[in-house]
């Protein structure tokens, strides 16, 4: 599984404590860990948490990303905007235990973590223990097991209403305002990133127009 990791502006100083707690439990799993950024403060494209919904759906509808980690100062914001686009289902994850029974009960694509609210003494601990429970097993097997087939199949129900209440990505990139998805792409290695993981040429085409 590809995982990418996408700091909003707020939090960005934390990004390469964040990545390397990441990539300490998942890459034994087998899974790739890519950064796409906040890297500092200071970097040139600023992403706010709105921007992080984008490019977080960006990334899940064109195939580029299995899955997201991100979040904000308290998680809500990015866990919102991130929810507001298709084929994005984002949880807000504060402790173990949420990890695992999001994976488990929601078998969502994205996590939202509050990394200024409560992110003090073992912060990294904390981390640490959730990535070890989001990624533990494969997700959506339930919580606890005598809820399996209820939930596996409100999971089915909430995909289908998601389909229905939603516009497709492509109608999105080419509706919402120009200036702010290119803002939102301009990271200093989206492309190197991006162009050669994404699997939906009609998504690649169109960041690649906005780009030029």
């Amino acid at each position: 599984m590809k995982i990418a990791l996408i700091n909003e502006n707020s939090q960005a100083a934390k990004n390469s404590m964040i990545e390397s707690v990441l990539k300490e439990v998942v890459t034994p799993m087998g899974h790739e860990v890519v950064n796409y950024g906040m890297y500092a403060a200071d970097d040139e494209a600023q992403l706010t948490y709105v921007q992080v919904g984008l490019l977080t759906a960006i990334l899940l509808n064109s195939g580029a990303a299995d899955f997201v980690i991100t979040g904000c100062g308290t998680g809500e914001g990015a866990m919102l905007a991130c929810n507001s686009f298709p084929g994005v289902l984002c949880g807000h994850v504060v402790d173990p235990s949420d990890a695992y029974m999001f994976s488990q009960i929601n078998a969502g694509n994205a996590a939202a973590f509050p990394f200024a609210k409560g992110f003090g003494w073992g912060a990294e601990l904390n981390l640490q223990y959730c990535f070890e429970k989001l990624f533990c097993t494969e997700p959506g097997g339930g919580y606890p097991p005598e809820r399996v087939v209820p939930e596996q199949r409100n999971k089915k129900i909430l995909d289908g209403v998601k389909k229905i209440t939603h516009t497709d990505m492509m109608t999105i990139l080419k509706n919402i305002d120009q200036d702010f998805l290119k803002a939102t792409v301009s990271g200093a290695k989206f492309k190197e990133l991006f162009f050669d993981s994404c699997k939906c040429p009609e998504i690649k085409a169109y960041i690649e127009k906005v780009l030029a």
